[in-house]
């Protein structure tokens, strides 16, 4: 599909709380558990028509929608809980694990999932050209791998991301490319000729993680346009957060990691929530997490049962739980 499809597919996203209640049939009662927020609403029409009608106790709505519970303060809650400005090299460069740095390309999403922990970030839009980030990568040769996240890279036009790969590309210590993003989730039309023609002139090792919570996140569309990255070289990974009543239970997590891994997407991380505010009724306690990892190696191969992190400030690599 041409970028001006992927963008009209963008422009059907649901950005008001009254039209999804609309469209999602919900009563009064339900209605009043929603509340706006500091934090927009940005929900893929594909993905509000995978919702259940007529209820909020849908995997995907539970991601997706403002409760009234964001607006709930909470002292063990911040808004910068895994350190950022901590780590801040220049207004969109983070260098916070030996060897990689994340670059910050935008502040677009294709969606808002509700426990974003960069809700808070003060993203800088000055310069669009990222000239201080990409020559403080250029000048560190210890720096192997660039990491592009946001919001979601994959916001970027194609003509920003061939100039960003391409001087990217001619930096010689640069051995890896990774891309954060869900964009094949919620706008799979975005993997299309023109990015894929930007991607095969990157010559060096290209990763997608990507971010599912729930099976029903997927559809054949959606691994259609991941087999598209997958045959363009690219590694596929896939990192999830325990978000309560969405996937905290074993028949969901293993549902989750055997799709993924019969398409060849690795299930890489299950981050433990990140504690930004306004998001504690999504937490899901360690003690639990645990079980479940334990219970779910029952049943899973090694490389289908991903790793249970958390990320705190400070730490040289994250926390790993399990």
């Amino acid at each position: 599909m041409t970028c001006h499809t992927w963008r009209q597919v963008l422009r059907k996203n649901f950005t008001r709380l009254s039209d999804i209640a609309d469209f999602l049939e919900l009563n009064e009662s339900q209605r009043n558990c929603l509340a706006p927020s500091h934090f927009a609403m940005n929900v893929p029409f594909r993905l509000a028509q995978k919702m259940a009608k007529g209820t909020l106790d849908d995997p995907l709505a539970r991601q997706f929608l403002p409760f009234k519970e964001e607006g709930i303060r909470n002292p063990a809650f911040v808004s910068d809980p895994v350190g950022d400005q901590l780590c801040r090299k220049s207004p969109k460069l983070l260098h916070k694990y030996e060897g990689r740095v994340l670059l910050v390309c935008t502040s677009a999403c294709a969606m808002h999932c509700r426990y974003c922990f960069r809700q808070n970030f003060d993203y800088d839009v000055s310069d669009k050209l990222f000239a201080a980030e990409l020559q403080v990568i250029k000048n560190d040769p210890s720096i192997h791998e660039v990491i592009l996240s946001g919001g979601d890279p994959l916001s970027l036009s194609d003509d920003l991301l061939e100039y960003l790969l391409k001087e990217i590309n001619e930096m010689p210590h640069i051995n890896r490319l990774r891309f954060h993003t869900r964009f094949p989730v919620g706008i799979p039309e975005r993997i299309d000729e023109g990015f894929l023609a930007v991607l095969s002139k990157f010559k060096k090792q290209i990763i997608f993680v990507l971010h599912v919570n729930h099976v029903n996140e997927l559809d054949q569309e959606v691994i259609a346009s991941i087999k598209l990255l997958q045959r363009a070289g690219c590694l596929t990974l896939n990192q999830s957060v325990l978000l309560k009543d969405v996937n905290d239970d074993p028949q969901t997590l293993i549902a989750l990691c055997e799709t993924l891994s019969d398409h060849g997407i690795l299930p890489y991380y299950l981050h433990q929530l990140d504690r930004v505010q306004g998001t504690a009724h999504y937490e899901v306690s360690e003690d639990k997490g645990l079980a479940l990892i334990a219970e779910i190696s029952k049943f899973l191969p090694g490389y289908a049962v991903p790793k249970y992190v958390r990320e705190i400030a400070g730490l040289p690599n994250k926390h790993l739980l399990f």
